[in-house]
């Protein structure tokens, strides 16, 4: 059995399908076969590292008892067909037989056997059905009763029946486990002509989420690229500016190694986030610079005193930032998986943007404005 919060099993059977984070779905005909595959998937997928709370949905187990009526022997007793299926409705689900009325008020009176006359295959069999000959015979004599086992729920998805090995991922990163499992599901079983394998859950998502992320980053940098390029004028301070988006990923896939977070979509988005915090601070590194350039001061001077004037507000940005996302970053409780990969990588990324902007940026920018700004240096 597997226990979870109710809220989070209705966003999960919103996700996958059915109250699981990930599930395998196994499509076909045949709910034994379904049952005998869901087998081969679960004995494939338990063991690989990473995978949690393995269990199989079942379909089948239901006990039920079955009446087959013999058309044959039906016609050799002169029964009709309707008679013996209406005396087994009755019997078993009871019928309506009148209505009764108290004032506006109105109640079915339904006609059922007592529980004694109807508790086993035994008793269903024993039932009499009347025949065209105004006799009555035992149900035994027309029809085989067995008690069998049949399938509890029918699950569907796209009008096709299918049956779910649901499974949850901890510890590892969604992508190489599921990849994994799918590698050894792939070799391992065999599926028969008619029968497929469809993987959904949080992995679904994350592989939708990671395709929208590979066009939403580069667009995010065209614009950021385009928006400094109409602010300074030239392409060389908007790409310098841009120089910092490294000093921030080295900081955030740290923080992401030290503290053994996978990287996912909220991670993803924290370093989107991290990218404006830390083209800020090259804005108002570049702004200053250029700011007393203007004024003729030499490039080395102009740079020394710009980092000196603009590291309280760089620093102070920083600090606000990261103390404002500690508690994210900290958080152990319900939700504290969507908001700490976010919390850290933007935090990591701002303790090494922050150093290196005011470290190695001020090289950089030298390095590519010596030669222009070259009249200006001191002598």
């Amino acid at each position: 059995y597997n226990y979870s919060q109710p809220i989070i099993d209705n966003v999960a059977e919103a996700v996958a399908g059915m109250n699981a984070n990930n599930a395998v779905k196994i499509f076909g005909d045949d709910l034994n076969t379904l049952d005998k595959i869901a087998n081969e998937v679960l004995a494939q997928i338990q063991n690989v590292p990473g995978i949690r709370d393995v269990g199989i949905l079942r379909n089948v187990g239901q006990p039920e008892i079955s009446v087959n009526l013999d058309e044959e022997k039906m016609a050799v007793y002169g029964v009709n067909k309707a008679d013996a299926q209406a005396v087994i409705e009755m019997a078993i689900g009871g019928k309506t037989a009148t209505i009764k009325y108290e004032g506006e008020k109105k109640f079915d009176v339904r006609i059922r056997y007592q529980g004694d006359y109807r508790k086993d295959e035994q008793d269903i069999a024993n039932l009499m059905v009347p025949t065209l000959r105004n006799e009555k015979i035992p149900l035994k004599e027309i029809a085989t009763v067995n008690k069998i086992t049949g399938p509890a729920f029918i699950y569907r998805d796209n009008n096709k029946r299918f049956i779910g090995v649901k499974f949850t991922v901890r510890e590892r990163d969604l992508g190489s486990t599921i990849a994994e499992a799918q590698q050894k599901v792939n070799k391992h079983v065999k599926m028969p002509e008619g029968y497929t394998i469809g993987w959904t859950g949080e992995f679904e998502n994350q592989v939708r989420a990671s395709k929208r992320l590979a066009q939403v980053v580069p667009i995010s940098l065209i614009t950021i690229f385009i928006l400094l390029f109409i602010m300074f004028g030239n392409v060389k301070d908007a790409a310098l500016v841009l120089v910092n988006v490294p000093f921030a990923l080295i900081g955030g896939i740290l923080a992401l190694h030290i503290t053994g977070i996978n990287f996912g979509i909220s991670a993803g988005v924290g370093f989107i986030a991290l990218f404006g915090i830390c083209v800020q601070n090259g804005v108002i590194l570049i702004s200053e610079f250029n700011k007393m350039i203007k004024k003729k001061v030499p490039l080395i001077v102009a740079i020394k005193e710009g980092v000196k004037i603009r590291t309280r507000p760089v620093v102070m940005t920083a600090m606000m930032a990261a103390l404002g996302l500690l508690p994210a970053a900290l958080s152990t409780g319900i939700g504290s998986e969507s908001q700490k990969p976010l919390a850290i990588v933007i935090i990591g990324g701002l303790v090494t943007a922050t150093v290196l902007t005011l470290l190695i940026f001020p090289i950089i920018y030298w390095a590519f404005y010596r030669k222009t700004y070259a009249h200006y240096e001191v002598m």
